[in-house]
Parts: C-alpha cells; sequence; structure tokens
C-alpha cells in the first residue's frame, strides 16, 4: 500500500535524483564549506528552482554558515526545506472548491500537455469518490481527442457528452451541462482544445465556452484549471501567465513530474499565478493523479523523512 508521501517519491525520482546526483550527497555531509553551498546553488537552478526561490535558500545557508561552521548537511536540506515550504504557502486546495451544482471543470492548457488524460484520471477519481461525473468532450478540433476522451469514459464507466468533429465547442458545453443538471451529476468536466497561448482568436473561442455557460448558471464554470506539462519546466509560466489573464485561473495541475528532473519548477509556476495546486502528475497510472500536499512535495525533494 503506497501512501501519499511514497507517491510523491517515487514520481519526484529524478528530480531528486538530479539535485543529490550533482551535488554529490552534500545534504549529508557532516559539515559543510562555502564550495559546498556553491554546488547546492548549481543543483536548485539544474533542478529548475529558479532565480528567486534559490537566492533565498543560497542566502539562508550563507547566513546560517557564517553563523556556524560547523552547519551540517542535514542542517542545510531541513533549512531549504521550510524555505519552500514558506514560497509554497497556500498552494494546496482548498478542501470547500465544490460549490456547484453541477461543478463545472474547465480544463484549459496547450497542446501536447495531457489535458485529456488528465479528464479521463479525474472522473476515475472523483468517482471513486463517490460523485456523478460526466465528461464533456470540447476538443471538437482534433478528432482524435474525441475518441481518447470517449475512450476514458469507456474505462472509467462515466457518461460523455460529444459532438462531431469540428463542432461547435460551446454547444458541446451547453449540452453537457444541461445533461449534468438533468441527470443529477455532481462534476461536469471539460476537455478542451489545447490552444497556443500566442492565439487570440483561440484564446477568444474559451471566452464563448465561458459566456455560453453563464447563460445556464452565472457563476460557471465554477473551476478553470490550467494544466501545465511539468518536463517545460519555467517555460511554462509565460503561457499560464496568459491564460491567467485571459480566463482567470482558479487553479493548476502539473502533469508528467515523473518524467522530469525539472521538478523545482513547481514552486516558480505557483509564485508566479499565486493560484491552487489542486493536482500533480506523478506517473501514467489514474492513481498518480495526487493532490498536491505542500510536505509531500517538499520532503519527497530532499529526501526527508517523512513527517507527515
Amino acid at each position: 500500500m503506497f501512501t501519499l508521501f511514497s507517491k510523491f517519491k517515487k514520481g519526484l525520482d529524478k528530480t531528486t535524483k538530479r539535485l543529490f546526483g550533482a551535488i554529490g550527497g552534500i545534504f549529508g555531509l557532516k559539515e559543510l564549506d562555502e564550495s559546498s553551498i556553491e554546488s547546492i546553488e548549481e543543483a536548485l537552478y539544474g533542478a529548475d528552482f529558479g532565480v528567486e526561490t534559490t537566492t533565498e535558500i543560497i542566502e539562508a545557508l550563507k547566513t546560517a554558515y557564517r553563523k556556524e561552521k560547523s552547519l551540517r548537511g542535514q542542517d542545510a536540506a531541513e533549512l531549504a526545506a521550510t524555505i519552500l515550504r514558506r514560497a509554497l504557502e497556500g498552494s494546496e486546495p482548498p478542501t470547500n472548491w465544490h460549490k456547484g451544482d453541477p461543478e463545472v471543470i474547465c480544463l484549459l492548457g496547450v497542446n501536447g500537455v495531457g489535458k485529456t488524460t488528465t479528464a479521463g484520471k479525474l472522473g476515475h477519481l472523483f468517482k471513486n469518490e463517490g460523485l456523478g461525473v460526466i465528461f464533456g468532450a470540447c476538443d471538437t478540433f482534433r478528432a482524435a481527442a474525441n475518441e481518447q476522451i470517449k475512450l476514458w469514459a469507456e474505462r472509467t464507466g462515466l457518461e460523455i457528452v460529444s459532438s462531431q468533429h469540428g463542432s461547435d465547442a460551446a454547444s458541446v458545453a451547453f449540452d453537457a451541462y444541461q445533461a449534468a443538471k438533468n441527470r443529477g451529476h455532481s462534476i461536469l468536466l471539460l476537455d478542451t482544445a489545447g490552444r497556443l497561448h500566442t492565439k487570440s482568436h483561440l484564446m477568444d473561442e474559451l471566452a464563448k465556452i465561458k459566456r455560453v455557460l453563464q447563460k445556464l448558471d452565472p457563476d460557471a464554470p465554477h473551476q478553470s484549471w490550467l494544466v501545465v506539462d511539468g518536463s517545460m519546466g519555467s517555460n511554462s509560466i509565460d503561457q499560464a501567465r496568459v491564460f491567467h489573464n485571459k480566463f482567470g485561473l482558479t487553479g493548476l495541475i502539473i502533469t508528467k513530474l515523473d518524467g522530469t528532473s525539472r521538478g523545482g519548477a513547481v514552486v516558480g509556476i505557483y509564485r508566479e499565478l499565486k493560484v491552487p495546486i489542486y493536482f500533480i502528475g506523478l506517473g501514467e497510472q489514474p492513481e498518480d493523479l495526487q493532490p498536491f500536499s505542500i510536505d509531500s512535495y517538499v520532503n519527497a525533494i530532499f529526501d526527508l523523512k517523512n513527517k507527515e
């Protein structure tokens, strides 16, 4: 039986190895010196923690080292972890986010980040929580996406509302909402088409979906979650900023963290947007999509003993 911490530990293994491999196990040293602190700095940049977070950690280590020359590697790891926890304060999802009837969750993002797969995994997760779920196949631009979300509906035993390739995505969202309402479903998951954040006319189509939904419920969509490919690291920040400005994000889902050594980017993305990280993808199986936990993330990154 995997604990939450062990799932994070396994999923973030490449980032941890990048961090510890680059610094030669410095966090395990009995005492640090100036050279080892420089190595920690290089490793933090390599794991994509970014300038702001890396600077805060290194300045704190230098201050601690000046006060106590016998600063141990374990002390350095715990100090860095404390700074990360502070930087991520507010990043965990609220416990009372489900307010709609049905709750309309719109998944956004560019092509290739794993939106449709994430929609399927979310459906699986919510169903296991005893919630009634229905999919809205609003990616009408890519025929393969329609087929993919239908396969997820079959796999999870959930209902789906879809239309033909090239149909109006806003109309699909409208029909999906009415189906969810009439059939008493708690969750409506809308899988939208991937689009470049630099293409304004494509972004405008998302706004149309929002306008159409608000004719049925002024508060819909209740959740607008941006799906971000974690392997892109801090390069995702610009696209996330545009989606946030255009559509008003309420949360993030960061995928594919198991396949990258740049898991430190989670911190930079959150610090830029200050919207909760609802889930992170730690593997290919449906169960590998996990609610974000600051402690599990930080302890896994720095290979600290689970304190939860």
